[in-house]
Order: C-alpha cells, then structure tokens, then sequence
C-alpha cells in the first residue's frame, strides 16, 4: 500500500483561477471508461437496483493508436479520440505542444487572433513576455537609480534614496505594481498572417489540416490496453495486435539488438519497460495523475487531478532493487538508479523540486530473482505481481525556514 495517497495529502497549488468550472467540466471524468445512468429505463431497471445490482452502463471509448518502436511510444492520430485522453486522464502529450494537444488551436488563434481564447501555450508565452520585459524594466530603473545616484555625490549635492522620486513615488517597480506596456499587450497580434487585411474575412483561407498526433508512452499505452480496455495498439501495417502481442513487443522494444535484426535475448525482471510499468501502474491505481518528471530532472511527476487543477505535488525516482545480485552482475540492461548514487547526485536532484515546491520520493522496485520464478511467468502481466513497491519521501532541510 502506498504512503501517499491523494486523500491524505493537503490540497497542492492550485491553476487557472476563474477558469475552474470550466475545467470542471471539460476534465470531470478521471479515466476514459465512464459509468453512465441510461435517462430512459424500463420499470424493471428500478428493480434491479433495489437489489443491489449495477444499473449503469459503461461508455467505452475504444481508440486505436499505432506503435512506434524507436521512440518506444504510441501515436493515436485522430483529432477526437486524442481530445477524449487527454481530457478523461491526460494520457500522453501532443507531439506539437508541451502537454495539451492544442497546435491546431493555436494555428486558428494565429489567424484570427481576438485576445480571447488562448491556449494553455499561448497563455504560458505571454507570461512569460511579460516576466522578461519586467525584468528588463527594473534593470534598467535600477542602473538610472545608480546613475542619478552618483551624479549627486559628484556634485556635491544630498544623495537621495536611490529609486524614489522627491514626491515619494517609487521608481524602481515591483512584481506586485508593474503593468505591462501597450505593446507588450499586443505580441499576440502580430502572429496574425501578413496577407490578411483585416477585414474579418477568413473563409477564404485555406482550411488548417490538423498535423499533430497525441504521443504515448509504452506504460501510458498498456495501462489504456490492458487495465481499462479502451485502446487498440497496431503495428506500423495497420493490424491490431493482440495484448499478448503487445505485451511482448514493449519488452522487446527495450532489447538494444531489436533494431539489429537479432533475436532479443531472454525474457528478464528487469526489462526497464516492466520496471517503469510497475511504479506507473502503483501510482495510477492509487488515483493520481502520472505524468512524465524529465523537465524536474525526475522520472515521473504525480498530480492529485492534473496539469490544468494543480501543480504537481510529488517528484518521483525510480530506484530499482535487485533481489538476486547475480541478476544485476549479468543483464544486458543498464538501469538507471540501480547502483548506488551520490550524495551529491541526491542533494542536486532534492534542491532542484525544492525549489519549485515538490516533495522528492524516492521509488524503490523490487525486482524478483530468476532463481526464484521461472522464464515462463514473463510471458502475461500477472508476472507484476511479484514486483514490490516501497517508497522513501525526502526533504530538503532549510534551517531559516524550518524553525517554526
């Protein structure tokens, strides 16, 4: 059982203000399998329940999505069904935007740009505009500030307050006062197409064709396969594969002679795609959104909702363990974290989530021993049963802002 689970845990910074309700709604469902209470049932549904017994129906959507072996993830290229995964879990990222599926939004906004509508990218780019232009803005008040400053030592005057004018106004802004000028206001509007004359007319325009495909990685893919049945993973021809298939090929996809044309080796506990599978299945079972940690230096980032609700609460490194030294001594994989670090190593990766307001967990995989189990047992995913999952929370220890 896990130590953190979302109930016991305070609720994390939360995202969007005002556009709260709205994301209530588009991301009620927390998973693309939804339970739905049929508004028309005949009188013996009413009866049914009085017993005890499940009056929903379930509302699967059943995507398909097509394999990849040498980004070791998963496509699925129709516009609707990588809106439903993102929106019902937010499964993968858009192979064009930086999570949320958005490049054909913002190809529309770029056209047609009203100040109004921004995406989640478009929305993180002005304020980030704006942060740069502050930042140049009190530079700049600080050097003249310095340079009124030593023009009146020079000439013998009063030096005043560096940075506050006769009548008491601050020169110098703060983060708290600062407005952006007029022309920061409008960088939006110059993504606008320069043959258009801006007489709102755009039916002429030739229509945007959506280019961009929601990308899965191999857990994010079985987790949809097997645990909630709503997605078909096909080979590079089109054919569906069957789970067992599927199974096989993600393991194989790890194998570093895949790609030579050589038989893979035997089936091992310590398939990175198995290791990392097991901390991503732990963690989604558990209720909390997974998504990937590599812009935190991390493996994996957990939301208690998601990205639009909340900052991610928890920074996560998988550490595997081996149960047999032996099996270590002789893979073929070079996991990551399997030996022991640095401190060095530990106190970097802690101080980089302190800063932005994350606890570190360290995950530690047990993984089983090949003398214990038999090759055989690789061959479904019951073989996750014998894999354990303890975790280790750190945190980073500030004497000035600790003592209270």
């Amino acid at each position: 059982m896990s130590l953190i689970t979302p109930s016991n845990r305070s609720k994390g910074r939360r995202k969007g203000g005002p556009r709260n309700n709205e994301n209530n709604r588009i991301y009620g469902n927390p998973l693309p399998v939804i339970f739905n209470t049929p508004t028309e049932r005949p009188p013996i549904y009413k009866a049914l329940g009085l017993f005890g017994i499940p009056i929903h129906e379930i509302l699967n959507p059943h995507c398909e999505g097509f394999v990849d072996v040498a980004t070791r993830s998963v496509w699925v290229s129709d516009s609707k069904q990588s809106m439903l995964l993102w929106q019902r879990g937010f499964f993968g990222k858009g192979d064009l935007s930086r999570s949320e599926p958005s490049w054909l939004a913002r190809q529309i906004n770029a056209r047609k740009q009203a100040g109004k509508g921004l995406t989640s990218e478009e929305i993180t780019a002005k304020r980030r505009a704006e942060r740069k232009q502050f930042k140049l803005d009190r530079a700049q008040a600080i050097a003249a500030a310095a340079a009124d400053a030593e023009a009146a030592f020079a000439e013998g005057r009063v030096v005043p307050t560096p940075g506050v004018a006769p009548d008491g106004t601050r020169l110098i802004p703060s983060a708290a006062t600062w407005k952006p000028s007029t022309s920061l206001e409008e960088v939006p509007q110059l993504t606008q197409d320069d043959d258009d004359e801006g007489d709102g007319d755009t039916e002429l325009e030739e229509p945007l064709e959506n280019i961009e495909h929601l990308q899965l990685t191999f857990p994010e893919a079985f987790f949809l396969s097997w645990t909630l049945d709503c997605l078909t993973v096909c080979n590079s021809e089109g054919e569906p594969l069957t789970l067992a298939q599927v199974w096989t090929l993600f393991q194989d996809a790890h194998s570093p002679t895949l790609l030579l044309s050589i038989p893979p080796p035997q089936r091992r506990f310590d398939n990175p795609f198995l290791v990392n599978y097991a901390v991503y299945h732990h963690y989604r079972s558990l209720g909390w959104v997974v998504k990937s940690g590599i812009k935190f230096c991390v493996d994996y980032l957990l939301y208690k909702r998601g990205p639009v609700f909340h900052h991610a609460e928890f920074a996560i490194v998988v550490c595997p363990v081996y149960e047999d030294p032996a099996d270590q001594t002789n893979s073929p994989f070079d996991l990551q974290n399997a030996s022991p670090f640095s401190w060095s190593w530990l106190s970097t990766i802690n101080r980089v989530n302190s800063q932005v307001q994350k606890t570190l967990i360290l995950t530690y995989v047990t993984i089983p021993a090949l003398s214990r189990l038999r090759e055989d047992v690789l061959s479904s995913p019951a073989c996750l049963a014998h894999y354990s999952v303890r975790e280790v929370v750190l945190r980073r220890f500030i004497p000035a802002r600790m003592r209270d």
